[in-house]
Formats: C-alpha cells, structure tokens, sequence
C-alpha cells in the first residue's frame, strides 16, 4: 500500500532569523523546485492547487524546474509567505524526507555542542533511544496513507483497525518464477488453498528472520507498519533494544553509503546521531526489497560491485530483521538469506472478508453500498480480486462514481482492466467530465494511451520492471518532450545515477502490453512470443464484440492498420491453444498424467473462451472437435477459472458434445462447482470420484459410460474412511446410472455384500472391483472371497 518514508524528523539547524528571512526561504523553494523536478504535478496536487492551475502550469513553462517553481509561486499566493517549518511539514508529508537533509545540510549550521535538545549525543542512554524511536513511530506511522489507484495520493487511514483484515499464510512454497507476470495467477491459485496464520503466532515467536511476500498493492506495507506500532506499545519483539525501518525506493537514493551505522545517519539523523548500534539488538525492517535499484548485486555477492549502499543492505543480514517484497525477490533472496537457519516465509493476501466488508462501509457512499455489496457476492471476477486492496479500491470508486450503473461492468477480467484504466484516464489525465466515447472520438487521446501500451509492451517482453528514459526513447521520439504526461501510469524515480522508471501498477503494465499486442500485432505473432502467454487471456478478451462494455474503446487505436479484429483473429489463437492430445490412451492413471501435462493449455483455451464471451459458432466447433475435454473439481482450482469452465460447458454441452470425463476431488462444493458437476453430469463419458460427494436437492440423472471410484488404500490418495451410509448416498445414484463400474475400495471395507446387491439391481453391463490387492468381474468370486 503506502510507500512514503516519514524517517526521523530533522531539526532545523538555521538561525531565527535565517528561518525567517525572504532570502532563506527563496533558496529553500529554489531547491525543493530543483529536486521536485519532473514530479512538479503530483507536487502542485499535493499543494491543493486545482486542475487548471496546474494545466496552466504546465502548457505556459517548458521544462520541469520551471514548472515545479510556478508551483510553488502559485501556492504562495494562496497562503502567504511559508515558513521552513510549513515548508518541512508538507516535504515530510510528500515522503521527500531527502530534500529536507540536503536543504539543512547546504544551508543549515552544523552545530557539534551535545547539548542540543534536538540531538542524541554517542553516549545517550539506550533506554532513551529506544523511548524516542518508539514515541516517532507512534506519532508518524498511527495512520498510513492508503495509495489510491494508481496515484500516490493518499488517504489517511487508522492502520491498528485497518490491520486485523489482512490474510497471512505460510508461503514456503512461494512461487519459484522470477517472471513478475504469473503472481497474478498464482495469486487466484493460493486463495483458495491457504490456511490463515494469526498475526500473534508469527510476532510473538520472535523469529530472527521473517520473510513477507506478496503481490504489488496486496497490504506488506501496512504489516510492517503494524509491526512497529506493536513495537513501539511493547506488543512484540519485547527484547529488541531498537527497530529501524527503511524503504528500499529511499535507500536508493543514497548508493555512496556504504555501511548501516552511516545509512541510519541519514534516515534516523536527531536519534541516532553516530550511535554505534553493533553492539546491541537491532531489528530492521526492510520495505519494498523488488525496488531496490541493485538487487541483482545483492543477490550476488561475487559480482564486482560499484555502490556501496549493497554493502550496507548486505550488512544487514548479521541483524534481526524482517524483509517485505514481491514473491518473485523474496524468493531470490531466500538464496543468500543463510546468516540466520531459524526463519519464517509468509505471504500477505490482502483483505479477509471482514477486511472487504469494511472497506466498503468506509469507502463507498450510501447508497452505492448495495450495489457494490451484490457484485462483489454475485461476479466471480471481483469476488476473486476484491481481497487485493488495489482492486476494491478501484471498483469502489468506479462503482460510487457511475451515473448509470452497469451490472455487467466486470463480467470478464478484461473488462475489470478496462474500466480501471479509462476511469483513471478519464478523472486524472484527460481530467474533465466528458464520457469516454467523447474522450475517444479525440485522436490524440488514442495516439497517447497507444503510446502508453507501447511501452508497456517494449518492457514486458523484455521483463523489464525498471527501465531508463533512453530505453523509452528507442521507440517513443517525443518522449523527452511529453515526459510529464505520462506520469500517473508510469512514476519516475530519482537517484544519485539519474532518474529510471516504472509503471505504478505492474498488473496495469501487463494489461497495456495487451492492449498494445491486440492493436498491433497479428495473431501469429502474439502466439509465437512466449512472453505473451500470460496475456492471452486479456488479448482474447479485447475480441469480445459486445457493443454494451467500454473494451470498444480500445480495440481500434491505430489508425494506420486495420485494428478493428476479424473473428478470425480470435479463431487462430484459440485455434493454436486447442491443439490435439498426445495420446488417446484412456488407461486409467497414465491417461491422468499425460492430461496433467496438457492442463496448462486445456485450461488456457478455457479462459481465453470465457473472456472472449465467445459462442458456439462453426469456427468454434471446428476448433474443439480437434481435442478431448475434462472438468477437475478439486481443492487447489480458483474461483475464477470455475466461472471459465461454467461458462464454457454450458455452450459445450447445449451444442450436444460430449465431456470426455468428469474428475471429482473436493467434497465441499461452492455454488460455482455444484453448477459445474451438474452441468457436466449431463453429458459425460467417464465420471472418476476420489471422495465422497453430495450435496442435497440433486442427484445425476443422465446416463454415463463409466463410472471410476478411487477409495483405496493402494492408490494412497483417499483421506476418507467409507461407511456403508456414505457409500449409498454418495456414490450408489451414480452407479445406477452407468454402463461400466470401476472400484478401488478400501481393504477395511466390510459391506462388500451390500455393494454386490447394489451392482446386481443396478444397469452396470460391465464391472471391475479391486479389492485387497485381487481384482473381481464376477460378484460370486467377490462374495465367495469376502467369506473365505
């Protein structure tokens, strides 16, 4: 969430009159414009000046000290003459703690007399310290700002009542790919399968090292802020002397600091004061590791390295610490983390529903909540998002803002995509009240958002997260020109190298690069560029011709080429994606395996199906008449993908095909998966149970070929002991329905008379029964077996 610093506060070091003389607050103002620099718009918002101040600003001054100067010019005529206090305050609040030092550094007296009040002198009680450590983070870190979506606006927020709605699970088995755009996915996949761990249990053990993933805009930020409000009211980490916090974006700035005592001198300068902390317990927190401008020199120690701050990051392993950044680096990390063997990996995500339930009571106006309430019960896709606080954000604030709401606004993930980015468009860089198809009708406005998914695309193939302005400038002329333009969608960072840039949201970067790749590239190849695997969806939903949802917008950018898609666009790529099975082999367990290998793609076609709102055409039936299909209903499914497939049997079945086979390992169904197994039911080939199912109103009514039960003790993979009850309401009004019957039972069974009376009164014409370790096609053998 919130990415500011607020570190220690600074005490001026000028004279009174210095402070409050004209000269010394013109050098200040000249400064902060200097630094400010090409974030003079953000800056100017920050001020309260209103849109067409800062539209004024920005069309009558040509580059950005200019600008960022008028800004302030501006400001002071609506507030008079600040002081360097007023001027602090809004520097502290604007998380540029940086310019206030070097602002107090080139200006300021530098006074060695220990009796300062403001100055912690090297021998100052440790007890005291920690008093003052604990006294600035309650103060400071009460509440946090609240990123809005995409902006870095914020809004404050209580974070001790906020906190308690985030989920926290144990991530050992963290996603293993470095390539940022597959968290989204694996996101969806850990929802459904994780168990909470209580915010005590990880805190209160006092581990030596802790290790938080999660996805961008997910809630680390906020449990680490937690932490040290904990701390600080002596909550947790009770033998800890002192705790350090640090932003990985602000260490940056500092790559000539080469130890921790130094880097500590910076950010912490009035408490610490050349305090020696080698000697005593330290814990750090560590922000925002995937930021870190040399994560790759930190994750190589061997490599020759040229900036010492990689020292003094490294330097902190020999410490306490906890570490907070996207799956993806944490997991490098995890490769050089060895200092400490006794650590804790967890994983943040995002809000539980009590988290969301109150969001929504706080964000959303009256008589909205309703309505957000239902689509985010009813709609699968912001059931699955609304746990990632960037998200319900989002849609809370499209929802509260729409004239005319649409219940249909987020049917797909695409068009969840879509309306975040128009509407971030729309209110904060086009910045007026028109309606989008008026926005649209403007070529500029077309040749802008094109270029913006230019880039995303230029980087998302190259996996490129942080790029540098000559990298843009490859195949973006004016960027230079229009630099401050694109800020919003993507922020500019300063350090001591030069400025480099990133996209505010990486999931936002993912879905131009799609938007990019529809527009411009032919379906070949998209399809050819494995990079673009994880976009396929986004891209086949760009294809949905529905003339009710705001994907038009977007689909037809470049002028130069005929954008507007034919179906036979779509047709290939899901064409490619359905490409026929290895194999026809049907035998039991090795049939399982090869289709587990095909599952990627089996699934992919799905929700590429599902996003495309595609129907049962003859191209689409040309296209899976080349393959078998499967549903699995099983623990480790999201919710999303079942809405695919729900979406997906209802055409496939209504057309009159056949499901090569049912697959059933969850006993506990959602609403989702009872549609599901019964939409399948109706017309199935082969239905394999691995648990007992059941759920009350329904019972199947079709008929089916084969009819596989897995409850042995062989297979090593039933978790359920079989009562002769369970058997008879779970599986006996399947068995009445089949034509061939395959048991594996469990060798405790002791109803096995029972099963063979079932299967004689029943219109089996073909069975296999394994029964402790011997196989029986003959029910007088089994019941001659079960007596002997």
């Amino acid at each position: 969430m919130g990415n500011g610093l607020f570190s220690s506060l600074v005490k001026t070091k000028v004279s009174r009159n210095e402070v409050a003389s004209d000269e010394f607050i013109s050098k200040c103002c000249g400064e902060i414009s200097y630094n400010i620099g090409s974030d003079w718009l953000r800056w100017g918002r920050h001020l309260g000046l209103s849109d067409s101040d800062l539209d004024n600003i920005g069309s009558d001054n040509k580059n950005c000290y200019e600008k960022a100067d008028n800004v302030f010019k501006k400001w002071k005529q609506k507030i008079g003459n600040p002081s360097w206090e007023q001027l602090k305050k809004e520097l502290m609040a604007f998380n540029r703690l940086d310019i206030v030092i070097k602002i107090e550094t080139k200006f300021g007296e530098i006074s060695s007399s220990p009796n300062k009040n403001f100055t912690v002198s090297s021998n100052k009680d440790l007890l005291r310290m920690s008093a003052e450590l604990k006294k600035f983070y309650l103060k400071y870190y009460g509440k946090i700002g609240e990123l809005q979506p995409l902006l870095k606006a914020s809004a404050n927020v209580d974070l001790i009542q906020k906190f308690v709605d985030l989920c926290i699970v144990d991530a050992v088995n963290a996603q293993m790919d470095a390539i940022f755009s597959v968290e989204r996915k694996e996101f969806l996949e850990k929802q459904i399968r994780y168990t909470p761990i209580p915010y005590s249990e990880i805190f209160m053990k006092e581990k030596p090292v802790i290790l938080i993933s999660g996805i961008a805009g997910i809630g680390k930020t906020w449990l680490l802020r937690k932490c040290l409000l904990d701390w600080s009211n002596d909550l947790i980490w009770k033998n800890v002397e002192l705790v350090f916090y640090l932003e990985c974006r602000r260490i940056n700035q500092y790559s000539y600091i080469s130890n921790i005592n130094d880097l500590l001198n910076v950010f912490y300068k009035d408490i610490v004061n050349n305090f020696n902390i080698s000697n005593h317990t330290a814990l750090f927190l560590i922000d925002g590791l995937d930021e870190f401008k040399y994560f790759n020199e930190l994750l190589n120690p061997s490599l020759t390295c040229n900036y010492p701050i990689v020292n003094a990051l490294a330097e902190i392993q020999k410490y306490r610490h906890v570490i907070a950044g996207r799956v993806y680096a944490i997991d490098q990390y995890q490769s050089i983390s060895t200092e400490h063997s006794d650590k804790l990996t967890i994983q943040v995500m995002g809000f539980n529903e009590n988290g969301i339930n109150n969001y929504v009571e706080n964000h959303v106006i009256e008589e909205k909540k309703e309505f957000v309430k239902i689509t985010l019960k009813e709609s699968p896709i912001t059931k699955a998002m609304a746990s990632v606080p960037f998200y319900l954000s989002s849609m809370c604030k499209i929802i509260s803002d729409s004239k005319k709401i649409n219940t249909n606004s987020f049917l797909t993930m695409t068009e969840l995509y879509t309306n975040i980015f128009l509407y971030f468009l729309r209110k904060h860089i086009i910045k007026n009240n028109k309606l989008i198809y008026e926005i649209m009708e403007d070529s500029s406005n077309k040749k802008y958002i094109l270029n913006i998914c230019k880039i995303a695309y230029k980087m998302f193939v190259n996996n490129k997260i942080i790029f540098s302005k000559d990298e843009i400038q490859a195949f973006i002329n004016d960027f230079d020109k229009n630099e401050g333009n694109f800020f919003g969608f993507i922020e500019r960072i300063e350090t001591d190298l030069g400025c480099y840039y990133q996209f505010a949201h990486l999931t936002i970067m993912e879905f131009c690069a799609s938007v990019y790749a529809y527009n411009c590239l032919s379906s070949d190849e998209i399809v050819a560029n494995e990079r673009l695997k994880s976009c396929l969806s986004m891209i086949c939903g760009l294809a949905n011709k529905n003339p009710n949802s705001l994907l038009k917008f977007l689909v037809n950018l470049d002028s130069s080429k005929k954008t507007y898609k034919e179906s036979s666009f779509l047709f290939s790529i899901l064409d490619r994606l359905s490409k026929s099975d290895e194999s026809k082999d049907y035998h039991d367990f090795k049939y399982l395996r090869l289709k587990i290998k095909d599952q990627d793609y089996h699934d992919l076609f799905i929700e590429c199906f599902y996003e495309s709102q595609s129907s049962f055409n003859d191209e689409i039936k040309s296209i899976v008449d080349k393959r078998e299909w499967w549903i699995s209903i099983v623990d480790w499914k999201t919710s999303y993908l079942t809405s695919c497939e729900n979406y997906f049997i209802n055409h496939y079945v209504k057309s009159g095909r056949k499901l090569s086979w049912l697959n059933v390992n969850k006993n506990i169904l959602s609403d989702e998966e009872k549609k599901l197994l019964i939409q399948c039911s109706t017309n199935v080939r082969d239905v394999r149970f691995w648990c007992p199912i059941n759920f009350e109103g329904w019972k199947p009514k079709d008929k089916i070929d084969k009819l596989k039960i897995f409850i042995s003790d062989i297979i090593r993979i039933s978790r359920y002991l079989i009562t002769k009850k369970d058997f008879e309401e779970n599986f006996l009004p399947w068995i009445n329905f089949c034509k061939e019957l395959y048991l594996y039972l469990q060798d405790d069974i002791d109803f096995i008379k029972e099963i063979c009376e079932w299967i004689h009164c029943s219109n089996v014409k073909k069975f296999q029964i394994k029964y402790r370790g011997k196989d029986f096609e003959n029910l007088d053998e089994l019941k001659n077996f079960t007596t002997r």
